[in-house]
């Protein structure tokens, strides 16, 4: 029952990852189409992203009064109804009202799906599960290419991709039922889950005994800013990548399309082989690696040199970008304590969102003024950035460590 449920788990996260990409991919034939400013792609992109962040702060009191299993396939009847809004809409009003549910539906999916894993499967599973969004991510472009070498073709692709929504609504609804029947903690003893809850409970007492001031914690700061920017970069490359390499390195629409589902590719390969590297690096290392790797590939971008190297870059990117994400969620904990951690995930979370709602439009806006030849300047700013900001965390983690080691009785906040 715990395999078949994490299958179904699995798929409803590739389905998630699925939008992600399309319509990056498809706006430079959209925009044709509708006979709109570069920058509408921003606005579009934007309205989706607040509407997933609204979905995402009121999911707790969703999920604990209907459960998961109910709000995932209402949430997927959302996104599939939001994905065929998108292939009949007449005019751009219409793909601003669709943006609505599907940012609404994708965000109570996320939460949704996330507490579930966290409650019913052991930890290791999270790491995978947003490995499989990258390969929904991965695949929307690869399903949409076909079908934007033509006038309005692009409205195929996304009904293609409705009509997977759709499939897995079914697959959802005939498994409805059983939700309840998952098993529950996943492969832990009832002993150590007894000993888990008490500990918790504890910890939760003396919580609730101290006021909370988690922006006070030394370094938190920068690292909500590590994570508006990381988002910043990955979905700046989501949206806009295409119309760079079409609009600036003379590609087909089609062409573009495949090399922006490699850049997600490389971030969904990325993050399965970390989750090996694990065992012998740090965290820390691994999110120092690939933020030099992201910085070195958007600069091979920039770079006056033959397209292959460009493209290259979308690639290198990508690989780079694979553990930051998952890695820094992982030291919350390490970096400023079980007490804070809770409150400081909601805030990382926040700016992370932050980033992906406001960082790419704004380039739209610059691009609508310059060109979108500034794209990978952009990327190269935002990579900058997010290193600095990081490098600076941890040599304040580091300091922390080394007053500790010398004054043991000293507790660091």
């Amino acid at each position: 029952m715990a395999t078949f449920f994490l299958m179904i788990i699995y798929l409803a996260f590739i389905s998630l990852g699925l939008p992600d990409s399309l319509l990056g991919t498809a706006w430079p034939i959209m925009q044709s189409d509708y006979d709109a400013p570069l920058e509408t792609a921003g606005v579009i992109f934007m309205i989706i992203a607040g509407s997933t962040i609204v979905s995402s702060l009121i999911s707790g009191k969703v999920l604990a009064r209907y459960g998961t299993g109910k709000i995932t396939l209402v949430s997927c009847i959302l996104t599939a109804g939001a994905l065929f809004g998108f292939a009949l809409s007449p005019s751009l009003i219409w793909l601003i009202l669709c943006a609505i549910p599907l940012g609404i539906g994708g965000g109570a999916v996320d939460s949704g799906l996330n507490n579930y894993v966290a409650a019913h499967y052991k930890a290791h599973h999270m790491s995978w599960l947003h490995c499989f969004w990258g390969v929904g991510a991965t695949l929307g472009p690869m399903i949409m290419a076909p079908f934007i070498t033509g006038q309005e073709a692009w409205r195929q692709g996304y009904m293609t991709v409705a009509g997977i929504q759709f499939g897995l609504v079914i697959v959802l609804f005939v498994t409805l039922p059983l939700w309840k029947r998952a098993p529950q903690g996943g492969s832990a003893s009832s002993q150590e889950a007894s000993i888990g809850a008490a500990a918790e409970t504890a910890e939760g007492e003396i919580a609730l005994s101290q006021p909370k001031k988690p922006l006070q914690v030394k370094g938190v700061k920068l690292a909500l800013a590590t994570f508006l920017f990381y988002c910043a970069v990955e979905a700046t490359m989501g949206l806009w990548g295409s119309s760079f390499l079409v609009n600036v390195k003379d590609m087909t629409a089609a062409a573009a399309a495949q090399w922006v589902s490699l850049f997600y590719a490389g971030i969904t390969i990325g993050r399965f082989i970390t989750g090996f590297i694990t065992f012998k690096l740090t965290n820390r290392m691994l999110i120092r690696v690939g933020q030099m790797m992201t910085l070195a590939g958007a600069v091979l971008m920039i770079l006056p040199l033959p397209t292959s190297f460009a493209l290259a870059g979308f690639m290198i990117v990508g690989l780079g970008l694979a553990p930051i994400f998952p890695c820094m969620l992982h030291e919350t904990p390490e970096r400023f304590g079980k007490k804070h951690a809770g409150s400081i995930m909601g805030f990382q979370m926040a700016f992370a969102y932050t980033g992906s709602t406001f960082m790419p439009p704004l380039l739209g806006f610059i691009a609508a003024y310059a060109t979108i030849g500034i794209f990978p300047s952009y990327i190269v700013i935002c990579a900058l950035a997010m290193l600095l900001f990081s490098e600076r965390l941890n040599g304040m983690m580091k300091k922390r460590q080394e007053l500790k080691q010398s004054h043991p009785n000293t507790v660091a906040s």
